[in-house]
């Protein structure tokens, strides 16, 4: 965030916070926290956080959990504007990244905390990629972290793709074929929810490590400029990725959820999308329509990576945490809080990842043991817990907010043909320029 920015933030913060927390603290003898989020999504009554607060609520009698959910095209706003009017929510969830380092100001120091509940030795519970995303050059630690993902993969439904004497592929200059082929046949080929930056973003960081991960993150810390030619490469394949029918045609109106999710996991409509690692709750959840989908005779889907530059190496993925839980420093149960906080990373935790999939573990001390997956579900779990051992470039996501708006704005551009790739890459290393890091 740049320094005027940051200034005129505090200012505001500093006014705001005269008016405190509205929320209700009390209810029926009970203390009452507020968790406000976007995901752990609510997708109905069977929603896993829905089981996780019951169970936390019984073994915490004194404690009622208020949880308010936000859509995520909405979310990070709508936060910004309860929290600046003192209005907030006593714990709330936020992406790592630009978004976590923006929202400092309104994010309490956890390190007492942690200390007091788990001890002197209280980092050895956390996975260090995950604790390094949530802590400051300090050390002092301002979330936790709820659980972590990787992005840069596609699903394929491979009967569908049999259907049509195709098979996954595996390259870029396959996926135009597969694709051609598909058109061809009055069927939707790679199909990306354009319409939202974070997609666009995940996707674009795969394919730019794989022209070059060194190039990427030098550029993205300053060490280098964009300009680069493993950039370019990187906007020209996302650019001809719009151009030459990879993607749907009018993917950039077309939001991942809940449309082109639908698509793929409740319709059984298109043979590809692009996802990440948390779309293995495909396996889990009890929605009708996806278990009509995945657990049909013969169902065979495939999480998958190619090779986006034809170098014949496949393209690595990205990882972080994908929900970092945050107390409100204006919050006046903060005890009550951290205790929640607490529960969600550890017993909750065990659930979102071990029965629902929703993430991959956040913490060194939790062991994968997937209740009732299937064999596909089996295999494509290997397959990206293999990839990240073994194959992660580095963060999902730019941290620097002015610099990762300035590249999904490009992203943008590029696919609606405003601008060129080496227009792209100038653009945003302005911006890089001024961005203080």
């Amino acid at each position: 965030m740049k320094k005027g920015a940051l200034f005129l933030l505090s200012m505001i913060i500093c006014l705001s916070t005269l008016s405190g927390c509205n929320k209700p603290q009390e209810q029926e003898g009970k203390t009452v926290i507020t968790f406000q989020t976007w995901n752990p999504a609510d997708y109905g009554p069977d929603s896993p956080i829905y089981k996780i607060i019951d169970s936390f609520e019984k073994e915490n009698p004194d404690i009622k959990v208020n949880y308010v959910f936000t859509e995520a095209n909405a979310y990070q706003e709508h936060m910004r504007v309860e929290l600046i009017d003192g209005d907030g929510p006593d714990v709330y969830g936020i992406s790592s990244g630009s978004a976590f380092d923006a929202f400092r100001l309104f994010e309490e120091n956890l390190t007492p905390f942690c200390e007091n509940s788990w001890g002197s030795e209280w980092q050895d519970k956390f996975l260090d990629s995950c604790l390094s995303r949530v802590s400051d050059v300090d050390g002092k630690i301002y979330g936790l972290p709820l659980g972590q993902t990787y992005a840069g993969y596609m699903w394929a439904d491979v009967n569908m793709l049999k259907n049509y004497g195709l098979k996954v592929p595996t390259s870029y200059k396959e996926m135009q074929e597969t694709c051609s082929k598909l058109r061809e046949n009055g069927q939707y080929p790679l199909a990306i929810g354009a319409k939202d930056s974070w997609m666009n973003l995940d996707l674009w960081m795969s394919i730019a490590a794989d022209c070059g991960s060194d190039a990427l993150y030098d550029a993205i810390e300053g060490r280098t400029t964009f300009e680069s030619e493993p950039i370019i490469e990187s906007f020209r394949i996302w650019q001809d990725s719009f151009s030459n029918g990879v993607f749907q045609d009018k993917a950039i109106k077309m939001p991942f959820y809940n449309t082109v999710n639908d698509m793929f996991q409740r319709e059984g409509s298109a043979p590809m999308i692009v996802n990440g690692s948390w779309a293995m709750n495909m396996y889990t959840v009890s929605d009708e329509k996806t278990r009509a989908v995945f657990d049909a005779e013969g169902a065979e889907h495939e999480a998958f990576l190619i090779d986006w530059n034809d170098d014949g190496k496949v393209s690595p993925v990205t990882a972080n945490v994908d929900v970092i839980l945050c107390l409100n420093p204006e919050s006046r149960q903060k005890e009550a809080a951290f205790r929640f906080m607490s529960y969600l990373v550890n017993e909750g935790q065990e659930l979102l990842v071990n029965r629902y999939l929703e993430y991959m573990p956040s913490r060194a001390d939790m062991e994968l043991n997937i209740q009732g997956l299937s064999e596909d579900g089996k295999k494509n779990l290997d397959y990206i817990i293999e990839n990240g051992k073994t194959n992660v470039a580095g963060t999902r996501g730019i941290k620097y907010e002015d610099l990762s708006l300035a590249v999904c704005d490009a992203l943008e551009d590029l696919a609606l043909s405003y601008i060129t790739p080496e227009e792209a890459a100038s653009r945003i290393q302005k911006v890089s320029s001024s961005v203080i890091r």
